[in-house]
């Protein structure tokens, strides 16, 4: 069952070596009760302690069940201590703050028992001790006598093998002790009890064995126990090592369970409420920093709140724009302001032009980026429900919208892409959709109109004609004052495009921009036709290639009359709320006109005949350059080594070679593809989103944050998508400088948080200093270092929700006369409003806070000595 040998305990008292045992040899039986007898200071508490597991013999062995304790950890010992010993002390040692029965079901606790296994076994050890009446009450209403029976019940509730008892009856009166020797005298009948008393009267009495020790030394054995000693090292060694003692030192550890942090938290607020004042006051102080911060949020988020609502109200669907090339022309934010805020002098009887050409021109700049659309354009593919968050998305590619003024009577005059900015735009720069009046490329007028006929009208008011129904109709779309912008007239070709010139020229040499306003009816615009060129009309078959007839005025001439017609059906007016920036000014198509002209561009004979021969050029009949037909080596960028190998070859080596190269094509089969205007519905030129609402236009924001990092992180750059939206770039530098304020006051007021945070660990520290003793009764139930340590994290979390919860509770408070008082002075409601997830935060931080500063005196408190936490006062 239990047996020391040669136990030798030595203390270290200053420069001193004290020795408290000296080679005890004591065996016990599995159940009697032993009285162990001596003067104070020869080794009693010692050896009880040593028994127990609280104190670690010097030299010697402890063997249990036939296993040696020399190779225990600190982790075997927890174990042993909880589930094989009881301990009994002479002044109790209850916890305080708990009640009886919690007092009782620690044991348990420790050892993982169901809650409601606790609560029945804990009542029936009271029960057993005659308490079973008192449950619910404090270690302080109890008696003495009652209290001894509940640290009796304590140790009996884990039904362990060996219950030690240290002067039971010390503290007791005659009565009472005899009532504690009757009871520890009936429970020695089961199991092992070892008792230490300086009472040989009760010894003799109660006892079936009396040890008497002097000096560390046992001097006498009443009836000394030799039946199942282990008297050679060899069968001490093999009870080291046996297998089965070691399975089942594993069983025990497996049941052993870290204290829960449930429990570790009811300890903690239990002691916190015994001084209510000192923690309120402690979690008051800890507050002053969270309730500064909580402030500063406040206003923060109040007016980032009244900002967005603004940005809701007027920018909440500007469609996101993202094209293959694109240029940032941020000076023509300025400009399109100026425009939307000059004054409407002209009634609303007629279309009125809107002069917007002078500023641009002035205000222009660039700036090239480049973006992979194909690839973005598969990603958008595979994001589900993306509809919930969009009105429309739209693909644009690189077959162009080819139209031409139907009067050819002064010659073809192309209206779209306009030729306006050539020479000042470079080709392909068209990302200027937020940033210019016209909401996309300025060269390109004509803007395809969104699918949902609902959404259409809701953004526009049909003053004349009809929404187009088919790919040959068009509509002319003007802003909420019935303007048009005089570039679309010039698109339209109402204006003569050479006064477009004259005003670049007269822009480039400062002169001053002289505008001539004009007007038109609504009968002038619904008689509008315009001429549908497709890009491969401008070529012509001669031999074995095609030509490009497009500077051949007769041959343009004659493909614009033989071409489709496309007619305005309606002309609409932006509503005063529509949302669908960047639409007005413009002539809107349905996307069934662009899949007319890829479809007709697909089908026709140049294209046809360069798609079925992807190695030949259909413009020269020569095979492009490639492995079967080496093109001409660049002679400059040949090596050494190349260079000589070239020397080396003959005459007619050389001129075959350079014959070969000169009957390949300088093209490529991608060049001719492109310049056709063949599309390819994998590969768009450009992509317009166009958000449901404020919050779907977030949601997509974050999506292309999150492909861009999706490809950042697979290490393909080329990939990111960038874009520019200047609606939140103007909203957001109001909250960057919020923002910036904002941070740096929560700075200044973070100190205070650090200040308290120091202040809870002192105080915390004095909280370990105060449960010294429980500290020791844990460790002697068989709590571990770890156990010790998340009782006190617990109390600092719990102070640390105090002051979280303070803190936000009193900025609430406060924020109700603050709105009062800025509503008064400047008419904004809820200027300040803490947000809930940034009040839950702020309890987070103070709990972390208040952890991290709690960390430290933990673990002080875990490394303290349990015999000597058990002798504190």
């Amino acid at each position: 069952m239990l047996q020391l040998r040669n136990i030798v305990k030595n203390y270290e008292a200053g420069n001193t070596q004290v020795e408290a045992l000296r080679g005890v040899d004591i065996e016990f039986r599995r159940s009697e009760f032993v009285a162990v007898l001596g003067p104070s200071g020869c080794g009693k508490t010692t050896l009880l302690n040593i028994i127990g597991g609280l104190d670690r013999y010097t030299n010697g062995d402890l063997i249990v069940d036939g296993v040696s304790t020399k190779k225990y950890r600190d982790a075997d010992w927890d174990i042993y201590r909880n589930k094989e010993i009881g301990f009994v002390f002479q002044t109790y040692n209850l916890i305080a703050h708990q009640t009886v029965l919690s007092n009782v079901e620690l044991a348990l606790t420790l050892s993982g028992v169901s809650k409601g296994e606790r609560k029945r076994r804990a009542a029936a050890a009271l029960e057993r001790v005659g308490l079973g009446d008192q449950l619910k009450k404090k270690p302080n209403q109890l008696s003495g006598g009652q209290m001894q029976r509940v640290a009796i019940a304590r140790s009996l509730v884990n039904d362990p093998e060996i219950l030690l008892a240290d002067e039971p009856t010390g503290a007791l009166d005659t009565e009472n002790s005899v009532q504690i020797m009757e009871i520890l005298k009936e429970i020695a009948k089961d199991r092992l009890v070892v008792m230490v008393t300086h009472n040989p009267d009760l010894a003799d009495r109660y006892a079936t064995r009396i040890i008497r020790l002097l000096d560390g030394r046992v001097t006498d054995d009443t009836n000394p126990y030799t039946g199942h000693a282990v008297h050679t090292s060899e069968r001490t060694r093999g009870a080291e090592h046996s297998p089965k003692k070691n399975e089942k030192l594993k069983e025990r550890r497996n049941r052993k369970k870290p204290l829960t942090i449930l429990t570790a938290l009811s300890l903690s607020l239990n002691n916190l409420l015994t001084k209510k004042a000192r923690t309120l006051l402690t979690g008051f102080a800890g507050s002053i920093g969270i309730i500064g911060i909580a402030l500063i949020l406040s206003l923060s988020s109040g007016m980032q709140a009244y900002i967005a609502g603004i940005e809701r109200d007027t920018v909440a669907s500007y469609p996101i724009i993202i094209e293959s090339s694109s240029v940032e022309l941020g000076a023509m934010l300025g400009m399109a302001a100026d425009m939307r805020e000059s004054a409407v002098d002209h009634d609303l009887d007629k279309i009125y032009s809107k002069d917007v050409m002078g500023g641009m021109l002035e205000g222009m700049t660039q700036g090239m980026t480049a973006n992979d659309l194909a690839s973005f354009k598969e990603y958008l593919d595979t994001v589900e429900n993306i509809d919930q968050y969009t009105n429309d998305i739209q693909y644009t590619y690189d077959t162009p919208l080819i139209i031409y003024k139907s009067d050819t009577a002064g010659g073809a005059v192309k209206l779209n892409p306009s030729t306006l900015m050539e020479g000042v735009m470079p080709a392909g720069s068209s990302n200027m959709a937020a940033a210019s009046p016209f909401g996309s490329d300025p060269s390109n007028a004509w803007k395809r109109l969104m699918d949902d006929e609902e959404v259409l009208n809701a953004q526009f008011d049909i003053i004349e004609g009809r929404l187009p129904a088919a790919w040959d109709e068009v509509v002319i779309i003007a802003d909420e004052h019935n303007e048009i912008t005089d570039f679309m007239l010039y698109s339209l070709g109402l204006k003569d495009q050479s006064e477009l010139r004259q005003m670049m020229r007269a822009a480039q040499s400062g002169e001053e921009l002289e505008i001539e306003p004009a007007s038109y009816t609504y009968d002038e615009l619904m008689g509008l036709t315009f001429k549908l060129l497709l890009p491969t009309d401008m070529y012509e078959q001669r031999g074995t290639g095609w030509v490009d007839k497009s500077e051949d005025a007769d041959f343009m001439k004659q493909a614009v009359d033989g071409a489709p017609s496309l007619r305005v059906v309606g002309i609409l007016r932006e509503t005063p709320d529509a949302a669908m920036g960047g639409m007005n000014g413009a002539v809107g198509y349905t996307a069934e006109l662009m899949d007319h002209v890829a479809s007709s561009v697909r089908q026709s004979d140049i294209a046809r005949a360069q798609m079925d021969n992807p190695e030949l050029d259909v413009f020269t009949g020569k095979p492009f350059a490639n492995s079967a037909s080496p093109s001409m080596p660049d002679l400059s960028q040949l090596t050494d080594e190349q260079r000589a190998q070239l020397a080396a070859l003959s005459p007619e080596q050389i001129a075959g070679f350079m014959g070969g190269a000169a009957t390949a094509s300088s093209a490529t089969y991608e060049d001719n593809i492109s310049k056709l205007g063949v599309s390819d519905a994998a590969h768009p030129s450009g992509i317009r989103i166009y958000p449901r609402d404020f919050d779907g236009k977030g949601e997509l924001a974050n999506m292309i944050r999150d492909y861009n990092f999706e490809m950042t992180a697979a290490g393909q750059d080329e990939k990111v998508i960038q874009y520019t939206d200047y609606t939140d770039i103007l909203m957001s530098s109001v909250d960057t400088v919020i923002g910036g304020i904002s941070t740096v006051l929560i700075a200044f007021v973070s100190i205070s948080l650090v200040v308290s945070s120091i202040m809870i660990g002192i105080i915390t520290y004095i909280s370990v200093l105060e449960r010294t003793k429980e500290i020791g009764v844990l460790r002697s139930i068989g709590a571990s270092k770890g156990d010790i340590s998340r009782v006190f994290n617990a109390e600092t979390l719990i102070v640390g929700f105090l002051a979280g919860a303070l803190g936000i509770a009193v900025t609430f408070l406060l924020c109700i006369p603050a709105n009062a008082i800025v509503e008064r002075l400047t008419g904004i409601t809820n200027a300040a409003q803490l947000p809930i997830i940034g009040a839950v935060s702020l309890v987070l931080i103070s709990m972390a806070l208040t952890f991290i500063s709690g960390l430290i005196p933990a673990r002080i408190a875990a490394k303290k000595d349990p015999v000597v936490a058990l002798r504190t006062e």
